[in-house]
Formats: structure tokens, C-alpha cells, sequence
């Protein structure tokens, strides 16, 4: 029973961290919204969704998803070193679970990076 509460537990949060970043990209509706109430320029017959907004919204989420998987490696990975009990196996393996993610951090930012710099520099113009 205890082990059923346990993974019930463990799916709740990690549910949780999986649906957290949609509250986030809430606020951009919201600004949409109000730019449509004003009556700005607005004409019904117009779709504002862009190649590009679709684009930098499926990359947003991605990178979301992937820092929250960060998380949940880094925090197993300390989970199983401090679980080991001088077991140099087990250290080993949350070291190279460490390792291997924080390469993953860095890539993540990297491409970060580089969609904001093509956003800035090409996306912007052609608007």
C-alpha cells in the first residue's frame, strides 16, 4: 500500500512540473486578448498566427519541457548519491547523471540562444 502511495506521489508531481509552464504562456494570450478588445486595427476576416509566432510558441514549450527534465534528473541524480552509502558504483552513475544533464543544460541554453538571436535578427524584419 505504502509503494502505491508512493508512485502515486511521484506521478502527481511530476505532473505537476509537466503542466506548470502552460500557466505561463497564459499571459501572452492574455495580452492578445486585450490588443483585440481595444479594436486596434482590428479586422475579422485576418488570422495574426504567423509561421514564426507558431514556431517560437512549439520552441518555448520544448525548452520548457526540457528544463523541467534538467530538474528532475538533477534531483534523482542527488537522490541516488546521497542514497548510496559509499556504494562507488551507485556514485558513479548519479555522477554521470549529473554530468550528462548539465551537458543537456547547456545545449538547451545554447539553442536558446540561437532561436533568439534568428528571432531578433530575421523574424523581426520581415514583420
Amino acid at each position: 500500500m505504502k509503494k502505491l502511495i508512493k508512485r502515486f506521489s511521484i506521478l502527481a508531481c511530476l505532473l505537476t512540473l509537466l503542466v506548470m509552464p502552460y500557466f505561463v504562456f497564459a499571459s501572452g494570450l492574455l495580452d492578445n486578448l486585450n490588443k483585440v478588445g481595444q479594436g486596434a486595427g482590428y479586422n475579422p476576416e485576418t488570422n495574426e498566427t504567423s509561421v514564426a509566432t507558431i514556431a517560437g510558441t512549439v520552441v518555448a514549450a520544448i525548452l520548457s519541457l526540457l528544463g523541467i527534465i534538467f530538474v528532475v534528473l538533477i534531483i534523482f541524480a542527488g537522490i541516488t548519491w546521497m542514497t548510496a552509502g559509499g556504494d562507488e558504483a551507485k556514485i558513479e552513475k548519479a555522477q554521470a547523471i549529473m554530468r550528462n544533464a548539465i551537458i543537456g543544460l547547456i545545449v538547451t541554453v545554447g539553442v536558446y540562444a540561437i532561436y533568439q538571436v534568428i528571432n531578433l535578427f530575421i523574424f523581426q524584419t520581415l514583420k
